[in-house]
């Protein structure tokens, strides 16, 4: 629960202001009490109320007064509500060899496999989540589930190698999410360092998911200064330039009516991700409590009243 004028609360300040103020009230008619006996008397002549009958009615108007505070402050409720009630994402994931630089800690790809399980975590749980990983071609495909740690396995089974085949594994994607029944709110998150050199073109696909009103949302991994180790026989070691293309991937992204993400770094990584896991199907749902706030400060106040005329001496 939250509060749409949190200022109001600082007026909560007054309730022990007022409860100090009854107890120093209740002191100085002791005192009196002492000073004019025929007080005493008088005491005994009306019916006198048990104390608990006299503090009842002070202690239920003093918490009209503060949830009638609490009221003014505007108190509402939150949550997070799934978009139709169901979403489906699919995360297509590049381990092709380029994915093996350290140029984002600890290799692109590690980076890539913890950021998309934060993704994963962020989710509704009522989420249908796929992935199709790939390298040369779409090698591991698992369909939309609500089982999420079917997703972080696969996740965690990936190892780098082989060439770029984007475009296919976007295909694949696509297809998956336009044929689960219902067509509920869907999308694309594409992970990749962007250097597609095999397959379809992955703009072409791009342009079929807009029309299939599914975006893409790419994340482009890697630095310009990103190098590969590959062992060259008979020469060696050598450092094979592997810059990432970042270009591409927001081509992708615009081409889908989805969004283009760089990640520099880990951090980056994490950042975007948990963005996307926040954001991805879901609304955040205010629903104001102020009339039921208001109507217990009033039934709350009405039983002081009634507990007080109770107890109120009544003249013969």
């Amino acid at each position: 629960m939250n509060f749409a004028h949190p200022d109001w609360l600082f007026a909560l300040l007054a309730v022990p202001a007022l409860i100090l103020l009854a107890i120093s009230a209740r002191s100085r008619a002791r005192t009196y009490a002492v000073r004019f006996p025929a007080l005493a008397s008088l005491r005994e002549a009306a019916a006198a109320a048990p104390r608990w009958q006299r503090l009842v009615p002070e202690a239920l108007l003093l918490a009209a007064v503060t949830v009638a505070l609490a009221a003014a402050a505007g108190p509402q409720h939150s949550r997070t509500v799934t978009v139709g009630g169901r979403a489906a994402v699919m995360l297509v994931t590049d381990h092709s060899g380029s994915m093996e630089s350290t140029d984002v800690a600890p290799t692109r790809l590690g980076a890539a496999v913890s950021a998309a399980t934060t993704f994963v975590d962020k989710l509704p749980s009522s989420a249908d989540v796929g992935i199709v990983s790939f390298s040369t071609v779409p090698d591991t495909v698992l369909p939309p589930t609500t089982n999420h740690s079917e997703v972080v396995q696969v996740l965690d089974d990936e190892e780098a190698e082989g060439s770029t085949a984007t475009g296919n594994a976007l295909a694949v994607a696509l297809q998956l999410l336009t044929s689960l029944p219902g067509h509920p709110p869907s999308a694309i998150v594409l992970y990749s360092d962007g250097a597609a050199n095999a397959g379809t073109s992955s703009v072409a696909v791009a342009q079929q998911a807009a029309r299939d009103h599914i975006p893409i949302d790419t994340v482009a991994l890697g630095t310009p200064n990103g190098t590969l180790t590959v062992q060259e026989f008979p020469f060696g070691v050598e450092n094979v330039p592997v810059p990432p293309d970042p270009q591409l991937m927001q081509a992708i992204a615009k081409a889908s009516h989805g969004e283009s993400f760089d990640a520099k770094s880990e951090g980056d990584l994490n950042r975007i991700y948990t963005h996307l896991g926040k954001g991805f199907a879901v609304h955040h749902s205010q629903t104001p409590l102020a009339s039921e706030f208001g109507a217990g400060a009033a039934l709350l106040l009405f039983g002081a009243a009634l507990l007080a005329g109770r107890r109120t001496p009544r003249l013969p």
